[in-house]
């Protein structure tokens, strides 16, 4: 039990090491506190190599603090106006590590044989990394434990829980370094212009000292808004916090009057580890209206060696229904995100009900760091329509995947929950949106490369799109020009591990847009995301189809965001048209082409499918001309396609199908058989159909990253529950989980994993395994990929990957559900297990294919430390094409 009475002091002085050239997200790949070695003594006189500094070097020096933990870091003796003439904003990113003392203080009359070290809670704003070391360099060797700081400063984020690398005095003061890894982003910090680039972080330390063991987190509570009563959605979440022990929800309870309207349900059993932040989903069942201020419940918590109560009061926003005259902005819905996390999402009606086909609804994507339930600007910069509902997702926060991989999957899972929730009311059905309905993408600023990114990945489901002032790809917004990895790795391998990115890269995919309405738009003079970003994108759609329907829309003088964005009439007009138009049906092109690169995260175009690759990693084009003789089909690096009949024109339908020059004649009966899916596949040179009760899931490989599309909360394995540096591996990526995703996560141990092996009784969701016990030495055993163990040890290709430091992250198929994924995250020591982690891909632009192996010279030099990546073949399998070992 820890004694009540601790004390910390953080130093307002801090020592700064820096600025260092580096690229976006490279940090993940380098030692956070590169150049120097921390478990070595520090010569602060020392100098060090920089690209930015006149003379080639920098050396130490000081910045204090604000009382409230603010820390502005600056270089103002680096000529920033020469590096930024030639190289652009991209010199302005850079690194810096910054040093400070925490001091512990123990209570008085402590009994030394009974106490137990304090833990810390720790909160670091857009800072990326910090740990907490031993002063003393005469201890044994401490291997730096990395935290992940809250580098967007998100909201509702809980702080870390950090656990001391050596036992404080129970007498005496005790002194620690911490390290915290600065990295300027312009992403984040925009661009300062004229003026000196300030990296600006916050970091404060507490002692964590609870007064119960499992307690409340209000701020991650969920819960719906009711409209004549009536719960505008099914889901409710509970945030809990373990202070101490294993926690486990049990069941919930409710007052009569209300189990009367509303019954209240655990959607699944819900564990906490100690230090464990997690959300308990509720089903809500509704069986009439019920309208009240406070929907109150209580949970019942066990441990083994206690069992708990916790009173829950939700406030409830009760509405009035929805009228022409009175009509809310932002109903906030909610549903099951992966059948078991409860997501919020907000909601505005259309002015009228339906008087005929119901219309597309419109999918708004905010920008980065815009919180949507914080302030109401982004619902309010949406123009209210006549027929359709505006849906406006969260993304999971208010970053995200940049509304790519979770992200993408919540914007499509909002607007089937909207349909659930209007369907299931008589009340509101003559509101409904149709099932399985198609969209009308809007988004701005990230949320405008959002929009670019689902229309061009899924062109069936949606009837035009508006992006404003959306980037192009990631790299194009912040080019890696200072990239540290650059002047170390091999091509061949660089290569490989940009493959991961290309799924992200917008401009590859424009193809799909072709027929696709389009409205582009930009302020002439945005500071933020540069104008040529849409240009660019306008001019490729178009050198794709010179007559695309695409429209560029540059309002001169303007900034990143304006009030008249959507607002003016062209937009008006655009939407209303989009609308208006699915119930003519779409026109579509005599040609056109299809490109896929990860074929589980793409949809179709026309009906037309592209279900496997030839060479995974690589990208995947289908081209289609239809003549009046035959559907004339040529194919880059695809191995499998399919078509849906009724989607292909009337004039050519039962025509010939040619595929690469060779005839493809398919059954005469598919031509009558309605929602008949005709799927192809290449063997041995030769197209060939087959049934479509053969086609399989589509493989959920091509980069680390799909770890993240999850059919339910991941299951985190670690070896066993003791306090080891695989549950503190677990605990931290479950804690970065919740706060850049809001993703679930359940932790048990090996024994555990072994039994649900043995039963059969593994959940749909994927899992990560931190560390090779027996339920993972057994799932490697079985020969599903490349690797393998020997004696506990990972092997690939009868190398065994046990070297000082090295570390292995590897995807790998799950033993019951074809859709669903493992993450092996293996360290070779302790070390290897911290390089393992910060690889984690819980950003986007972190470059991880389906495999990567790395070793201790990443710490200084990045990705030219990289010792084997690869994408994994069709069906796991070796791909040489892709692999370098």
């Amino acid at each position: 039990m820890v004694a009540e009475g601790w004390k910390v002091s953080l130093s307002r002085e801090w020592d700064v090491l820096g600025p260092f050239p580096i690229h976006a997200r490279e940090q993940h790949v380098l030692s956070p506190s590169f150049p120097i070695d921390i478990s070595q003594a520090i010569d602060f006189n020392a100098t060090h190599p920089s690209a930015y500094a006149d003379g080639g070097f920098v050396g130490w020096t000081q910045a204090r603090s604000q009382e409230d933990g603010t820390l502005i870091v600056s270089y103002p003796n680096i000529r920033w106006e020469a590096l930024r003439a030639t190289e652009g904003w991209a010199a302005l990113q850079h690194h810096s590590v910054l040093r400070s003392t925490l001091t512990l203080y123990p209570p008085t009359n402590l009994d030394d044989g009974l106490a137990t070290p304090p833990r810390l809670l720790i909160n670091l704003r857009q800072g990326s990394f910090f740990t907490v070391v031993p002063v003393s360099h005469s201890d044994i060797a401490v291997v730096p434990e990395w935290h992940a700081g809250n580098i967007y400063a998100m909201g509702r984020s809980p702080p870390n829980v950090v656990s001391l690398p050596t036992a404080p005095s129970m007498t005496s003061p005790t002194a620690y370094n911490i390290f915290v890894s600065g990295d300027y982003e312009i992403r984040l910090f925009g661009d300062p212009r004229d003026s000196i680039p300030k990296l600006s972080l916050s970091l404060t330390v507490d002692i964590h000292t609870p007064a119960h063991a499992i307690v409340r987190i209000p701020s991650h509570d969920i819960s719906c808004d009711f409209v004549d009563g009536l719960a505008f959605g099914d889901a409710l979440g509970v945030g809990l916090f373990s202070s101490d022990g294993w926690w486990t929800v049990e069941s919930i309870t409710s007052p009569s009057e209300v189990r009367e309207a509303v019954h209240l349900d655990l959607v699944q059993i819900t564990r906490l580890a100690p230090g464990q932040t997690r959300i308990v989903p509720i089903k809500v069942t509704q069986t009439r209206a019920i309208k009240v201020k406070t929907l109150m419940f209580t949970l019942t918590v066990a441990s083994v060696e206690a069992t708990s109560t916790i009173d829950v009061q939700f406030p409830i926003q009760n509405w009035e229904g929805w009228t022409a005259e009175e009509s809310p902005f932002g109903i906030k819905a909610t549903y099951l995100w992966a059948h078991s996390i409860p997501t919020a999402f907000l909601v505005t009606p259309p002015l009228k009900p339906n008087d005929g086909p119901p219309r597309p609804p419109i999918l708004a994507l905010h920008g980065a760091g815009v919180d949507i339930f914080e302030n109401d600007f982004w619902v309010q910069a949406i123009p209210r329509q006549e027929h359709s509902w505006i849906v406006l997702p969260t993304g999971r926060t208010a970053w995200g995947m940049d509304w790519h991989g979770p992200s993408a999957q919540d914007a499509w899972g909002t607007v089937n929950a909207l349909y659930r929730i209007v369907d299931g009311r008589p009340q509101w059905r003559d509101w409904r949106i149709a099932p399985e309905t198609k969209v009308l993408l809007m988004g701005h600023s990230n949320g405008g490369q959002g929009a670019w990114y689902l229309a061009s990945r899924f062109p069936d489901k949606v009837v035009g799109v508006v992006p404003a002032a959306g980037y192009i790809k990631s790299q194009s917004y912040v080019p890696w020009i200072q990239s540290r990895s650059a002047h170390y790795v091999d091509p061949a391998i660089r290569a490989i591990l940009d493959s991961s990115l290309t799924a992200d890269d917008n401009d590859l995919f424009l193809s799909n847009l072709v027929d696709t309405p389009v409205l582009a738009i930009h302020g002439g003079d945005d500071d933020n995301v540069p104008v040529w970003h849409s240009r660019e994108a306008v001019s490729v759609l178009k050198s794709w189809n010179p007559d695309a329907n695409v429209t560029f829309r540059e309002d001169a003088g303007e900034q990143h965001w304006y009030p008249s964005v959507f607002t003016n009439d062209q937009v008006r007009s655009f939407v209303s048209s989009a609308l208006e138009s699915v119930s003519e049906g779409s026109t579509i092109l005599r040609s056109f082409t299809l490109t896929v690169s990860i074929p589980s995260d793409s949809g179709s175009l026309h009906g037309w499918s592209i279900l496997s690759l030839t060479v995974p990693g690589r990208l995947g084009r289908l081209t289609v001309d239809m003549r009046e003789d035959a559907i004339h089909v040529r194919t880059k690096n695809v191995r499998e396609f399919s078509i849906h009949l009724d989607s292909l024109p009337e004039s050519v339908r039962k025509v010939p199908l040619e595929c690469d020059g060779q005839r493809i004649e398919p059954d005469k009966r598919a031509w009558s058989l309605s929602g008949f899916t005709l799927s192809v596949v290449q063997d041995r040179g030769l197209w060939k159909p087959y049934s479509p009760g053969q086609i399989g899931v589509k493989s959920p490989t091509g980069r680390l990253a799909n770890i993240l599309n999850s059919a339910g909360p991941l299951t985190i394995v670690v070896p066993t529950k003791h306090p080891f540096r695989e549950l503190s591996g677990a605990l931290r990526l479950a804690h970065n989980l919740n706060v850049y995703l809001k993703m679930d996560a359940e932790i048990i141990d090996d024994q555990e994993a072994t039994e649900r092996l043995e039963q059969m009784s593994l959940s749909s969701g994927n899992m990560v395994f931190v560390g090779l016990g027996e339920s993972a030495n057994s799932i490697l055993q079985q020969g599903r990929t490349a690797f393998g163990t020997v004696d506990g040890v990972l092997e690939l290709k009868g190398r065994r990957l046990n070297e000082p430091g090295m570390a292995t992250l590897l995807l790998h198929p799950h033993p019951s559900h074809a859709g669903s994924v493992l993450l092996f995250v293996y360290g070779a020591d302790s070390g290897g297990i911290e390089r393992a982690l910060r690889l984690f891909p819980i950003r986007t632009g972190i470059t991880a294919p389906d495999w990567i192996i790395v070793g201790r010279q990443a710490d200084e030099r990045g990705s030219g430390g990289v010792d084997g990546a690869g994408v994994w073949g069709n069906d796991w399998g070796w791909n040489e094409a892709m692999s370098a070992f």
